[in-house]
C-alpha cells in the first residue's frame, strides 16, 4: 500500500467510526497480518471490545515490563475471562534488565530523561520491536487530545520507527466518548482510573492527575511534556 493510497484513505475514514476504521484495516492488511498492543488503559479496553464485538481475529499482545500496578495485572486476568480470549504477553530480556540495573540501580528513570528512556527502551520497545517485525499493521488506542505528542495521529499511518502501519481508531474521539461506550457495553477497565489515573504506565513513573492537568500529566511528571513517550510512539530520529 503507497503512502499516496493512505493519505487517500484517511480522508475516506474521517467521518467514520472507529468500527469502521478496524474493519477498513483488517480489509486492507488481513487479520493475520495484524496485531492489537493494549496496555489495558480505558482506550485499549474499548478496543478489545470492539473486536471482540466485530468479530474481527485480530491477535492481542501486552508489554509486560515487571513494574506494572497490580491493578493493571488484575484487569489483564479480568479481560481474558471477560472476552474468552489469548493476550501474548511479551517480557524483556532478562540478562539486558539484569545488566541495567546493576550498572545504574533500580531507580535509574528519575536520575535523567537519558535513563529513563534507556528503561523504556529495554523493558518496552526492544521486546515490541521484535513482536512488530513480524506484522504488516499494529493497533493502538491513541487519541489526539492526550497529549502535545499526540495531536497529529491518523487514524492509518506509517510508523517509520518500526517500519509497519499503525491503525489508530480513536484518534479522533474525546475522552467523554471513551468512558460513554465503556459504560454503554460494561468493558472492564482498571480500577486506577476511579483513584485519578487517566493514563496507566509502570508503577513507579505513574501517578495521579491533579486538577486541570492534562490527560498524560501523570506519566513521567518530571519531565516537560513534550518528552513524556516512551518511545513506543516516537518518529525515529
Amino acid at each position: 500500500m503507497s503512502r499516496e493510497s493512505i493519505e487517500q484513505l484517511n480522508i475516506e475514514l474521517a467521518a467514520k467510526s472507529p468500527e469502521e476504521i478496524l474493519r477498513a484495516a483488517v480489509g486492507c492488511f488481513g487479520a493475520e497480518n495484524m496485531a492489537f498492543a493494549s496496555s489495558f488503559g480505558a482506550e485499549d479496553q474499548v478496543l478489545t471490545d470492539m473486536l471482540h464485538r466485530e468479530k474481527l481475529p485480530v491477535p492481542v499482545f501486552t508489554l509486560d515490563t515487571g513494574r506494572l500496578h497490580q491493578e493493571t495485572y488484575d484487569l489483564f486476568d479480568a479481560t481474558r475471562k471477560h472476552y474468552g480470549i489469548e493476550i501474548e504477553a511479551l517480557f524483556p530480556e532478562t540478562v539486558a534488565v539484569e545488566a541495567m540495573l546493576a550498572q545504574h540501580g533500580p531507580n535509574l528513570f528519575y536520575e535523567s530523561i537519558e535513563k529513563r528512556r534507556e528503561c523504556c527502551r529495554i523493558r518496552k520497545v526492544q521486546p515490541l520491536t521484535k513482536k512488530l517485525s513480524t506484522l504488516k499493521a499494529w493497533i493502538c488506542g491513541l487519541r489526539r487530545e492526550q497529549s502535545v505528542t499526540r495531536t497529529a495521529v491518523a487514524p492509518i499511518e506509517w510508523d517509520a520507527a518500526f517500519g509497519l502501519y499503525k491503525i489508530n481508531p480513536l484518534a479522533e474521539v474525546s475522552e467523554a466518548w471513551v468512558w460513554e461506550y465503556i459504560k454503554k457495553h460494561n468493558v472492564p477497565f482498571n480500577r486506577l482510573h476511579d483513584e485519578g489515573y487517566p493514563s496507566i504506565g509502570c508503577a513507579p513513573c505513574t501517578r495521579a492527575v491533579k486538577q486541570g492537568e492534562d490527560l498524560r500529566a501523570g506519566r513521567w511528571w518530571w519531565e516537560i511534556a513534550e518528552h513524556r513517550e516512551c518511545g513506543l510512539h516516537r518518529e525515529k530520529q
